[in-house]
């Protein structure tokens, strides 16, 4: 047994323990890419900026079960184990390089979706519906007041109906804040647009970071595979389990 064969395998038992692993931090950043984007679905009308996450998720359930087979193919250095492990990997590696590929697609696509939907759904502020809930929990969340800035507020009939106030999620925290328009230095001036982009950027570039990272990982693993397989067809050698 060559130090080549033994690294190999090292690496592989390894790998077969990241994928656990990884599965369970792809899973989580998936839910976590699907939960953040789901809290401000009112103002997405591109319901296919979710295509990334759901990649995400779909390949972190392969992976728990590839973990299982690659480690038992690796320890009885079974060829088709290893080719199945192999074939497995690549499948992973070209849906990783999709999901990449689709997030850089769709980043460049939310501020254009932004503007349009988040108008519309602030137009439809009466204080009692759902964009109303959604309105609110945006502009708390995110410490912010009307879709550029707070003065968007005088074009909405919610302005005029209510003695020219604004809602009282544009209020600052921990202040006597009543909505009134004109104590603008007690209400969030910022705009919602520019944070919520900010933010869904923000998401979808630490999800793509993970997954570039867990693609790195997958090629050190198709290397190793093919150490052994190679170095396993010598008549010489003597496998790690005789």
């Amino acid at each position: 047994m060559d130090c080549g064969i033994i690294t190999s395998k090292t690496v592989l038992l390894i790998l077969s323990l990241i994928f656990w692993a990884a599965g369970a931090a792809l899973s989580y950043v998936g839910a976590y890419v699907i939960s953040s984007y789901r809290n401000f679905d009112n103002f997405l009308e591109d319901k296919y900026t979710l295509i990334p996450a759901a990649i995400i998720i779909g390949v972190a359930v392969i992976m728990f079960i590839i973990g299982i087979v690659g480690c038992c193919a690796t320890l009885r250095e079974s060829k088709v184990g290893l080719g199945f492990f192999m074939l497995i990997i690549l499948l992973i590696f070209a849906a990783e390089v999709t999901a990449f590929v689709f997030g850089f697609i769709y980043r460049g696509r939310i501020k254009g979706d932004l503007e349009k939907s988040m108008t519309a759904v602030f137009q439809k502020y009466d204080g009692k519906n759902a964009e109303t809930r959604a309105v609110d929990y945006l502009q708390s969340q995110l410490q912010c007041c009307g879709v550029k800035n707070y003065t968007d507020w005088t074009s909405i009939p919610w302005f005029s109906s209510h003695n020219r106030t604004v809602p009282h999620s544009c209020c600052k925290a921990n202040t006597t804040c009543t909505g009134q328009f004109d104590q603008s230095e007690l209400l969030n001036v910022q705009g919602c647009e520019a944070k919520l982009e900010q933010l869904l950027q923000s998401v979808l570039s630490y999800a793509m970071l993970v997954v570039l990272g867990f693609a790195i990982i997958k090629f050190f693993g198709m290397l190793s595979i093919c150490v052994i397989t190679c170095r396993s067809g010598r008549s010489d050698y003597q496998p790690l389990y005789a």
